[in-house]
């Protein structure tokens, strides 16, 4: 229909439906979007580390050294048991091969415990986090003027009388507790970090030392005990058909002689360094860098030492482990979705269809810049005259389910138009004003899917009545 109501010389001009790139209609397509499965928190976890089994082991990159030391250890032990302990149990007494079994399951879940848990891992900080951390910082030092450095990124803390500084990490944004270090293998930072040992494949701290100590303890005694008792079968072979008959006889024992040589020196050794370090509540990282000393008059005594031997051991073998911090195997929380806009009290209106046909909203006026005559139009858009050159448009909102209008494919691929008569000038449906009488506030109007031609001088009657109408409504 016709704002005038007659037929006057008019042709129709039919435009054509907007795609939805999609086979079914746009008001059952939600309905058939299927919900990714949600990540959990070890798969985008940002530091160099390996996950199995779900996020239930965790693991440093470089594993290798850590599966030379399971073939060492196995190999070592099944010979034992295989070769020696016939003899020795048969010869000496049967309880060799079990306390020897005990200390080889024992050395065996530790190393597992050590090498597939969270040494200590502190989480990184969020985006907002680091943002409100750098304005704090900024704040404290004050603002670099002159091209001077600002100063270091530290604290201080008082930790029984004894000043500790907390630095901050550049990688994980946040001021790391005390004793805490950053990993450059790991890319982690981790609370009472030790060391990295490549022998377990993980990290030493807070919540894993416990468990590396007994490691390296129980495998100092096994190494011991399986290096004696193989001398042990040698010499009583050696006593009944000679040294190089008992060697041909039980070839494995050389091997293990070899291994046990070798290996018992560093790990009994290892054993006793950390021995020492529990027993004065240091860190390998601490006894390195020299950061405190055993003698407590002294100005950098040690402020974590508890003064007693038998409580830093209790301390640092018998106490409560922390839990993990990461949580590395929670999901991962979708992101909230963002508010809409204000609508600045105006009150929008569009055009409605079919289920089966959804158009795009007639646009409202708003404080937009205007479209003039010799502005480039807009692709698949024909032009407008010069009569309604300083018409305000506003942006259509379209419906959710239809694309983006502003997209970067171009409209011609969507909407053909037709060019057969160049005299007239054509208005799309967006640009198309309605009557303000019709236009209550909040009420959606609904119009034909045809665009009639109008003639030159009813366009500049109907622009001069519409632009008063949208003024009106605007007002309102």
């Amino acid at each position: 229909m016709t704002p005038g109501g007659g037929s006057g010389p008019m042709k129709d001009c039919e435009y054509s439906q907007i795609s939805t790139h999609s086979s079914s209609s746009p008001m059952e397509s939600p309905h058939k979007k299927k919900k990714a499965a949600p990540k959990r928190k070890w798969e985008v976890f940002p530091g160099r580390n390996k996950f199995f089994c779900n996020g239930r082991i965790m693991m440093a990159r470089q594993t290798g050294v850590f599966y030379l030391t399971l073939i060492l250890i196995l190999v070592t032990s099944g010979l034992f048991f295989a070769f020696d302990c016939p003899y020795l149990s048969e010869k000496i007494t049967p309880a060799i091969p079990a306390i020897g079994g005990i200390l080889f399951f024992f050395v065996m879940g530790t190393l597992l415990r050590t090498s597939f848990s969270d040494p200590g891992v502190l989480p990184r900080a969020t985006p907002d986090e680091a943002a409100d951390l750098e304005r704090q910082i900024d704040i404290a030092n004050g603002s670099s003027s002159g091209g001077y450095r600002p100063p270091p990124r530290t604290k201080e803390v008082i930790i029984n009388g004894q000043t500790v500084k907390l630095k901050y990490c550049f990688t994980c944004k946040i001021f790391r507790p005390p004793r805490a270090s950053h990993c450059s293998l790991c890319d982690n930072c981790v609370d009472r970090f030790d060391h990295h040992c490549p022998w377990v494949g993980n990290c030493v701290g807070k919540r894993n030392y416990r468990f590396f100590y007994m490691f390296i303890l129980s495998l100092s005694f096994l190494t011991v005990f399986i290096f004696a008792f193989v001398i042990t079968h040698v010499i009583l072979r050696s006593q009944q058909a000679g040294f190089l008959n008992a060697l041909k006889d039980s070839p494995a024992s050389v091997l293990e002689a070899v291994v046990c040589f070798f290996s018992v020196w560093s790990i009994v050794g290892l054993s006793g360094f950390h021995t020492y370090l529990i027993s004065s509540n240091q860190t390998t990282n601490e006894d390195i860098k020299g950061s405190w000393s055993n003698k407590r008059g002294k100005e950098n005594y040690n402020p974590y030492s508890y003064g007693n031997i038998c409580t830093n051991c209790c301390a640092a073998l018998c106490g409560p482990i922390s839990p993990s911090l990461i949580d590395r195997r929670g999901f991962i929380q979708p992101d909230t979705p963002q508010p809409a806009a204000p609508s600045n009290g105006i009150t929008m209106y569009g055009a409605t269809q079919s289920q089966s046909n959804m158009a795009a909203a007639t646009p409202l006026l708003q404080s937009e810049p205007s479209i003039t005559s010799e502005e480039l139009p807009l692709p698949g858009k024909t032009t407008i005259g010069a009569p309604c050159a300083t018409l305000t448009l506003g942006q259509p909102t379209p419906p959710s389910s239809m694309p983006n209008l502003t997209s970067e494919t171009g409209l011609t691929d969507m909407i053909p138009l037709k060019e057969e008569h160049e005299g007239h000038q054509f208005l799309t449906p967006e640009e198309a004003p309605s009557p303000p009488g019709m236009l209550p506030s909040g009420s959606p109007i609904t119009h034909s899917h045809t665009l009639h031609v109008l003639s030159l001088a009813s366009q500049d009657s109907l622009h001069e009545d519409s632009v008063r109408g949208l003024v009106k409504l605007s007002s309102v």
